[in-house]
């Protein structure tokens, strides 16, 4: 049997429909209550707004940042010998000259190896010595073994003279000449051999004595060298200049290759600066800076860079290429211009905290008539500490609004009252 359907309300259409509803009249809310759109003015008052002109002026790009007077040459100090600070002869500030003692250390351990070093090179030189005499001995002993076989040998040949005298005169027996004939040959052939010998063992005993005469003098270098190990143990200054630090205290001790203080020679300042990262690759030696000082203007040049980034900055010397100021002081920081560019014409507008609001894509330009300023798109370039230089957007004359823009970077036209 057929059976009726009944229709039945759609209860979860109508909640959709009041859901699209209601998410329509927040977004209207927030779009023309809340944000307004780009296409809506706000009225402010002019007295907070700073309203400059765009003007064609001389433009150098460059960057500030900060540096410090340092001296033109430091001398670190340092420990060569560990050891206990025994007494401390100059306190740190104070000026000294070269060779003036600052600070004297104690170590009974490196006493005992210097003292038993020394005694080893003493032997080892006493050795050398001994050796010395023994080979000149020898040599001695074989030239006067020589010599008793040159007189062998004139005896012989004497005697075979005489016999062959007497032998062509019948006067001694064939026998005796021919004795004599072979003690001379024996004791000549016996002298030529110890004489080839004697060559021989010369030429080695010299080398060996000029050995033994460098040794000699190593051997007395290095124990000059040992005895002087103990004067590191008192520090001296190397130059003329003012102590600026000394870290050492009675009792304390130090080890080798410990920096102790620095000397700094006071003949000259020079500038050292911390430069952001970003720019190391602008920076070069040769490059041209200046600061403001005492109302003079001080001109320097970039003398040496560090790669070496630390915690996003890296470090350049600067030296005066002029006068350096008599008032300036180690430590000193002033405020320094560091320039990517010569003077060159531009147009520009000053720097101004808009720019946060706009990153520089577009600026609020006053109406001629003064009462209203509308929104343009404009395009910066270059910069400095004081100028943005305009690259479009912007003429000469214009007067812009340089001044924050919180409040109303969503508009597009600035009501004045």
């Amino acid at each position: 049997m057929d059976r009726k359907i009944e229709k039945t309300s759609s209860v979860g259409s109508k909640l959709i429909l009041g859901l699209i509803a209601l998410l329509l009249a927040g977004y209207i809310l927030y779009a023309y209550v809340i944000k307004p759109g780009s296409g809506t003015a706000v009225t402010v008052s002019q007295d907070r707004l700073t309203i400059s002109q765009v003007r064609v002026s001389p433009f150098q790009e460059f960057i500030t940042v900060n540096a410090v007077v340092v001296p033109m040459r430091s001398i670190v100090l340092g420990a060569v010998e560990g050891g206990r600070v025994d007494d401390i002869a100059v306190e740190g500030g104070a000026n000294v000259s070269a060779g003036d003692t600052l600070l004297v250390l104690s170590n009974n351990n490196l006493q005992l190896d210097v003292m038993n070093r020394e005694t080893q090179i003493l032997e080892q030189m006493n050795t050398m010595r001994n050796t010395r005499i023994a080979l000149q001995q020898q040599r001695l002993n074989l030239r006067n073994e020589l010599l008793s076989h040159e007189t062998e040998l004139l005896q012989r040949k004497r005697e075979f003279v005489r016999d062959s005298t007497l032998n062509i005169r019948g006067l001694v027996s064939p026998h005796q000449y021919e004795t004599s004939l072979q003690q001379y040959e024996q004791v000549r052939l016996r002298r030529d051999l110890f004489a080839e010998q004697l060559a021989l063992d010369s030429a080695a005993t010299e080398s060996e004595l000029n050995f033994i005469a460098e040794s000699l003098v190593n051997m007395e270098r290095n124990l000059n060298l040992v005895s002087q190990i103990l004067d590191n143990l008192v520090i001296r200054a190397p130059i003329d200049g003012m102590l600026t630090s000394l870290d050492a205290e009675i009792g304390e001790t130090k080890s080798a290759g410990q920096r102790i203080g620095q000397i700094d020679v006071l003949d000259g300042y020079k500038l050292r600066a911390q430069i952001d990262e970003v720019y190391i690759t602008r920076i070069d030696a040769g490059q041209r800076a200046a600061f403001d000082f005492a109302g003079t203007t001080h001109e320097l040049m970039i003398t040496r860079l560090y790669p070496e980034v630390v915690d996003g900055r890296f470090q350049v010397d600067l030296d005066f290429t002029g006068t350096i100021p008599e008032s300036l002081r180690r430590g000193q920081s002033v405020r320094l211009r560091v320039f990517f560019s010569e003077d060159e014409e531009a147009l520009v507008i000053p720097r101004g905290s808009f720019f946060q609001q706009t990153a520089g894509n577009w600026i609020f330009v006053v109406d001629a008539n003064g009462a209203s300023a509308e929104r343009r798109n404009i395009r910066i370039g270059r910069q400095n500490a004081q100028f943005y230089v305009i690259e479009e957007g912007l003429q000469p004359g214009d007067q812009v609004v340089t001044s924050s823009y919180e409040g109303f970077a969503n508009h597009s036209r600035l009501n004045f009252r």
